[in-house]
């Protein structure tokens, strides 16, 4: 089975013949299109961290066969499991060794996976200023005010962007993943509550000092952007909107999309269904409706089970134009036996990811 399965990544994941085609949003603002003007439907993964827990930087920089051959195998599964679309995440301390001073390491890494994505033919969703783990982020970084952070944030993507401007494999720069804007002061700038020791929820303030949080959004959106367009005119931009069970997650992170959208590409959000609330579901993604292109950055079922989650994905049709699970380094011939109930529903979203996926 191994064997048969490494002949077909192998078969599948052939080198392409030329860069692949830019994305672009199409001219009604209701989905995305290639450079040559057709349809494009992002469908794909998340690829953050390994089974191990392990991030993307941890490993990636070694030789190691638990490191970059690691790391371009699973690039390789994902492709074969149909996706189009990978989106990775990017730590800020992993790139910025301190203010002005971007890793050259990790930035000839990124390139390097650029060149991975072009070759096998996956677009790369790329998020950036990660404070994943709280022991990673430097004293300086978290000691910064808003000012002299957001300088930081904007040299992150300065550096991004140089790298990424001329590639076409690159689908997007997602700014941060999951920020809120906050009207009450925070003693820190990341939120301290871990999953299996991460933490995935940021503040891009600490003070409201009298603004608004839409308000608060906008500024930061649009000083990320201009460091982005210094390099790179052409790249599509968004943010990752998170999603929490409340009538109106939206406005209680402080990004409601009637006021974001119109400094970003697309919107990109987070929506995880409840059991029995799919529904619920359907009707938040709705509220995203307000004019330019929804992709379903992350969503996976986490709080209901696959059957709902593919009623969610199908009902969500019309209203999305892309989706992306999660792969954790793991396919589904490496989940066969498994007793594991998380591992039950990575094999649940194999299956439905497959039975759906709008590009075969």
């Amino acid at each position: 089975m191994r064997i048969l399965r490494a002949i077909l990544v192998a078969f599948l994941c052939l080198p392409t013949s030329a860069a692949p085609e830019w994305i672009a949003v199409n001219k009604s603002g209701t989905g995305f299109v290639t450079e040559s003007g057709a349809n494009f439907t992002p469908w794909g993964y998340n690829y953050f961290r390994d089974e191990k827990y392990r991030l993307l930087e941890d490993y990636w920089n070694s030789n190691k066969a638990d490191g970059w051959p690691k790391f371009e195998r699973d690039f390789r599964e994902m492709k074969r499991l149909g996706a189009n679309v990978v989106r990775i995440h990017l730590q800020v301390a992993k790139f910025m060794d301190a203010p002005g001073k971007p890793n050259e390491e990790n930035l000839g890494r990124l390139a390097k996976v650029v060149d991975l994505a072009e070759e096998i033919g996956v677009y790369l969703d790329i998020t950036g200023l990660g404070t994943y783990r709280l022991r990673d982020v430097p004293d300086w970084y978290n000691k910064a005010n808003e000012k002299d952070r957001w300088a930081v944030q904007a040299e992150f993507w300065e550096a991004i962007a140089k790298v990424c401007a001329n590639r076409s494999a690159v689908l997007n720069y997602n700014l941060m993943n999951e920020p809120l804007a906050t009207t009450s002061k925070q003693s820190q700038w990341t939120n301290a509550n871990e999953i299996n020791g991460q933490t995935y929820v940021e503040f891009i303030n600490v003070e409201p000092a009298g603004r608004k949080a839409p308000e608060i959004a906008k500024a930061w959106i649009r000083q990320m952007t201009a460091a982005i367009r210094k390099h790179d005119q052409r790249h599509l931009i968004t943010v990752g909107l998170i999603w929490i069970t409340t009538s109106n997650p939206e406005m209680w992170a402080g990004f409601p999309p009637q006021e974001i959208a119109p400094e970003v590409d697309f919107l990109a959000v987070h929506v995880y269904p409840d059991a029995g609330k799919v529904n619920v579901a359907i009707d938040s993604l709705r509220r995203y409706q307000v004019g330019k292109p929804i992709m379903v950055e992350e969503t996976f079922p986490m709080n209901c089970s696959p059957t709902e989650w593919r009623a969610f994905l199908e009902l969500s049709r019309g209203i999305s134009q892309g989706w992306i699970g999660h792969y954790w380094s793991l396919s589904p011939e490496d989940l066969e036996g498994s007793k594991d109930a998380v591992h039950g529903l990575l094999r649940g979203q194999f299956e439905v990811m497959q039975s759906l996926n709008p590009n075969r």
